[in-house]
């Protein structure tokens, strides 16, 4: 089996490593642990100072892409470029705004020669934080109120219905527990200035934060299902620390997500666990989380297996994991030569 994946090059987008990290080093770091050194990862980044490009160890080369709202035209053009120079056997998009995109030229990509695992575009609406209520309603999932807002008047009849403490998405990311009108406003704002209308307004539900890691066969199964509960959470509402746990609700939930979508590809489902036993699904992301790594410490690698599935081999469901595997986050300082970020600024390339 090693034979068949010698000389695997994979592209990886998603390579920040801030305080709300992107999923693509964590990818990184599964590929390599399941593939080993011989595996070449061609970072994909939209920022010069994207942590991942200057982590040599982890990923060989890295190359700048446009940005998702510069359209799927620009996007072959440079992965045609980069294919050329590198020869790719899978590209693993990591963030939810370029999903899009890589999912319209996926065609295009494998008459190249690059292989994806991709959810359909029907799939990535369904479960869309605009539209994700009518989903949950529709396939009995529960899943908190919410409102859609266009202007800051729509706050209002928000505030009105759920009163506060509420909760304001970004239309992409982040999101904020807000507990008086000039807080939801002020979100209000923020969101609108960087991801645009609408920004949602959620019922806020309190209970247990747990997170499902699973990755779906696009055949109605999950291939994998890790379960997580956060520890520790940043004021961006990110996990920094969380621990492995089991429980076959959970299990069941996410299997009765696959088969009410038929997912193809990586997501994660984030949970809140109310004191009455209820499970509501706060966000469905279409892609791997950021703490993916877990899932492979746990004994479940999702990304290998994902790339497995990609290139054709037929993959077997994992059946178990391993509880109480905790993951902490740390930051430290990455040492890099200014000639590396002037080259990535200037060709684009390093």
């Amino acid at each position: 089996m090693a034979n068949k994946y010698t000389n695997l090059c994979i592209a990886v987008t998603g390579l920040n490593a801030n305080d709300n990290p992107g999923p693509g080093m964590a990818v990184i770091r599964s590929l390599k642990e399941c593939f080993g050194d011989d595996l070449r990862i061609i970072g994909l980044s939209y920022e010069s100072l994207e942590p991942g490009i200057y982590l040599k160890e982890l990923v060989n080369k890295t190359y700048q892409i446009p940005y998702p709202t510069e359209g799927t035209a620009a996007l072959i053009e440079r992965l045609t470029y980069i294919n050329q120079q590198e020869n790719l056997d899978l590209v693993i998009p990591n963030f939810d705004s370029e999903l899009f995109n890589f999912i319209k030229i996926a065609p295009q990509l494998k008459q190249m020669g690059i292989a994806s695992y991709l959810p359909t575009q029907q799939q990535l609406a369904l479960r869309d934080k605009v539209h994700l209520k009518d989903f949950g309603t529709r396939h009995s999932f529960y899943v908190p109120a919410d409102h859609k807002l266009y202007t800051a008047d729509d706050l209002q009849k928000a505030a009105t219905e759920f009163s506060f403490p509420m909760v304001i998405k970004g239309k992409f990311y982040e999101a904020y527990i807000v507990y008086t009108m000039d807080q939801a406003l002020k979100a209000f704002h923020q969101l609108n200035a960087t991801w645009g209308t609408p920004v949602i307004a959620q019922q806020y539900i309190k209970g247990n934060e747990i997170n499902i890691a699973a990755l779906g066969d696009g055949q109605g199964n999950n291939i994998s299902i890790v379960a997580m509960r956060k520890l520790y959470i940043t004021d961006k509402g990110k996990a920094w620390a969380g621990v492995t746990i089991k429980d076959d609700n959970l299990t069941q939930l996410a299997n009765n997500f696959a088969l009410a979508t038929n997912w193809k590809g990586g997501y994660e489902m984030e949970i809140m666990s109310t004191a009455e036993g209820h499970l509501y699904i706060l966000e469905i992301n279409p892609r791997f989380p950021a703490w993916v790594y877990l899932t492979a410490a746990a004994g479940q690698n999702q990304p290998a297996a994902l790339a497995k599935m990609a290139l054709g081999e037929a993959f077997e469901p994992y059946t178990d994991y391993q509880a109480g595997k905790l993951f902490i986050r740390y930051s430290w300082d990455h040492i890099a030569d200014i000639a590396d970020f002037q080259q990535i600024s200037a060709f684009g390339e390093l």
